[in-house]
Parts: structure tokens; C-alpha cells; sequence
């Protein structure tokens, strides 16, 4: 007979299951990253989950019974399962204000729909270690301050405002009439990452793993830019980029 996976505590993989647990969760306060509810389905008690999620701005994702048999660590999710975050959320002035507290131009990595909480992580790793201010994601179709987030950023998830805001495009104007300079990076971008000046007030955004940036969102840019690739390959990992992006920005205040 196959035995039962054990179920582990929320605390160590952010898992909530059941409505009653769930309910529990968003009357304590406890930060949560989305709500899973199974798609289709009527009954009043989810309905009431979801409503009580949006009211505290929880995102909401309604998925297959499949997802959520994949996802449960009980077998007995009646339908809903929450992910909870490591943390709450900051907000972009939290990011700004920071640096101002510092008395430094802003550094900003500003995440286009980063889905590999794995690369989020690395992302968040690397700008604790480069001293940016602070990491921006969008609400939706992107990894949250998950569990497995804050593993692979080895604790940066601590130290590291993280935003998460409903629309990337609004959110790169905003930053712009605070001063700050925005940085796309793309493949065909118009100059070299090296020729960009990253001395003053600057936000870099990563694009999607498969994607990368979204139409509007590179529109928004002030600049695109490129790493040369001398390889035989046109396209490097997302954190793997915004480290190179990131450490020279870190060479040019030095200098």
C-alpha cells in the first residue's frame, strides 16, 4: 500500500489547506501570497473566502481540481489552498524612501513576470548583495514571496523591500515622475548595457523567463539595453542577467 506523504506545518512550505484553515489565515492577518479556489465551483463558503481575500487585496487564482490535488499535502484541500508569504509586502515608497534614507540614487529591479519562484529568489539574492534599494513585481503571473523564494534568496527576502503592484506599465510612470531612469533589458536593445548610465536614480527591469518584457512595459522604458553575447547562445537566465545589469551599476557609483 502507498503510504501518505507527511503533512508538513505551513511554516515550512507555506502551504494552508482547507476552509476552515484558510478562513483561520485572513482573519489572524496572516501574510498571504494567493489564494487557489477550484474553478467551477458554486459553493457559498468558498465564494466567501474569495470575497474576504480580495478585500485585503490577496490575489485570487481559480484553478483546476488537478493543480490542487498536485498542490495538497493533506488530500483533503476542500477546494481552496493559500500560500502564504515569508513576509509582508512593502510599498514602492517604502523602496524610495529607503534610498533616501541612505542618501543614494535609487537602485530598483523591477521583475516582468518573473514565474520561477526559483529565479525570483536569486534575483532578490543579488540585489541584497549589490545594495539596491528595492525589488518590484506585478500581481499577477509572477512568483510571490513564497517559501522557495525565500530559500533560494538565503535570507535576502529579510533584508530587501519587496512591492508588488497591479500594473508594471502605470508603475514605471510613476517611477518616472520620481526622477528615476528606466533601464529595459533586451536582446535587441539599442545600446550596451555599458554605455548606460547607472549613476543616478535607476530601475532595471528583468523580463520573463520565456518572453521577456511585455509590450507595454518595454515601451515604458526610458532605455533599452543589451548584454553582448559572444557565445553561440542569444539569451542568459533572468537572474543571471539582472546580476550583470546590477554589478555594473554597483562599478559605476564606485568610480
Amino acid at each position: 500500500m502507498k503510504e501518505r506523504r507527511p503533512a508538513p506545518q505551513a511554516e515550512a512550505d507555506g502551504i494552508i489547506e482547507g476552509r476552515n484553515a484558510v478562513t483561520e489565515a485572513l482573519r489572524a492577518g496572516t501574510p498571504i501570497d494567493k489564494i487557489f479556489l477550484a474553478r467551477g465551483e458554486t459553493d457559498s463558503a468558498l465564494g466567501h473566502i474569495a470575497a474576504a481575500a480580495r478585500d485585503k487585496g490577496v490575489v485570487v487564482v481559480e484553478v483546476d481540481r488537478k493543480k490542487l490535488d498536485f498542490m495538497s499535502r493533506t488530500h483533503s484541500h476542500q477546494g481552496v489552498i493559500a500560500q502564504a508569504a515569508v513576509r509582508e509586502y512593502a510599498s514602492v515608497d517604502d523602496i524610495l524612501n529607503a534610498a533616501r534614507e541612505k542618501g543614494e540614487p535609487p537602485l530598483i529591479v523591477v521583475c516582468d513576470e518573473l514565474s520561477d519562484p526559483h529565479n525570483l529568489g536569486a534575483v532578490i539574492r543579488t540585489a541584497e548583495c549589490a545594495g539596491a534599494h528595492g525589488v518590484i513585481i506585478p500581481k499577477r503571473r509572477s512568483a510571490g514571496l513564497t517559501a522557495v523564494v525565500a530559500k533560494t534568496s538565503a535570507g535576502a527576502v529579510s533584508h530587501v523591500p519587496v512591492a508588488r503592484v497591479p500594473n508594471l506599465p502605470a508603475l514605471l510612470k510613476e517611477l518616472k515622475d520620481e526622477g528615476v531612469w528606466i533601464f529595459g533589458t533586451a536582446a535587441d536593445g539599442d545600446r550596451l548595457l555599458y554605455d548606460a548610465d547607472l549613476k543616478g536614480p535607476a530601475a532595471i527591469v528583468i523580463g520573463s523567463e520565456g518572453e521577456g518584457m511585455g509590450r507595454l512595459v518595454r515601451e515604458t522604458c526610458d532605455f533599452l539595453v543589451r548584454i553582448p553575447m559572444k557565445g553561440k547562445l542569444n539569451s542568459l537566465n533572468a537572474s543571471a542577467a539582472a546580476a550583470i545589469l546590477l554589478y555594473e551599476a554597483v562599478r559605476q557609483r564606485l568610480g
